[in-house]
C-alpha cells in the first residue's frame, strides 16, 4: 500500500519530545518495516532539514544530524517523488482561484505528490489543512 507522509508526521516520529512523537513513531517504524511503500515528496526532505536544524531544542540539532536523520530515516527507506515546474504552476493557480495563501501551499504540494504516486494513504497532523486542498482524497487523508 503506497502511503505518503506529511512533513508535520516525520517531524514528531523523529524527535522524541515531539508532543505526538507517540503517534507518528510507530508510522516511521512500519515503513522501515516495509509493511507499506513510504511515498516522500522531494520538497519536503528540504523542509525537514530547514525544520529539523532550527527547532528550538537544548541541545539543538546540528546541521550534521539533521542531515543524517533525514539520510537515514527517510530518504533511506522511502521512494522520493519529484514535481515538475508545471505541476508547481497548476497548484499556485488552484490555490490562487480557491483564494489559499500562505504556507498551505507546502500541503498543497505534498497532496500533488499524493495524486501523482496514486498513493493509498496520506498521514498527517493536519487534516484539516490537506482536506482544503486536496478534495478529491478527503477519503485517503488520516491521522497517526
Amino acid at each position: 500500500m503506497k502511503t505518503i507522509f506529511d512533513t508535520s508526521v516525520i517531524i514528531a516520529a523523529l524527535v522524541e519530545s515531539h508532543p505526538m512523537h507517540g503517534r507518528a513513531f510507530p508510522w516511521l517504524q512500519q515503513a522501515k518495516e516495509k509493511k507499506f511503500e513510504l511515498i516522500v515528496a522531494s520538497h519536503t526532505l528540504a523542509e525537514l532539514y530547514a525544520v529539523l536544524s532550527t527547532l528550538p531544542l537544548k541541545p539543538r540539532i546540528s546541521s550534521s544530524v539533521a542531515w543524517r536523520l533525514i539520510k537515514e530515516n527517510i530518504e533511506s527507506i522511502s521512494k522520493v517523488i519529484s514535481l515538475t515546474p508545471a505541476d508547481y504552476s497548476s497548484t499556485i493557480k488552484s490555490l490562487s482561484e480557491m483564494g489559499v495563501i500562505g504556507g498551505t501551499v507546502y500541503d498543497a504540494l505534498i497532496a500533488k505528490v499524493a495524486k501523482k504516486a496514486k498513493v493509498e494513504r496520506l498521514i498527517t497532523l493536519n487534516i484539516d489543512h490537506f482536506k482544503r486542498v486536496w478534495q478529491d482524497g478527503q477519503n485517503k487523508i488520516i491521522a497517526p
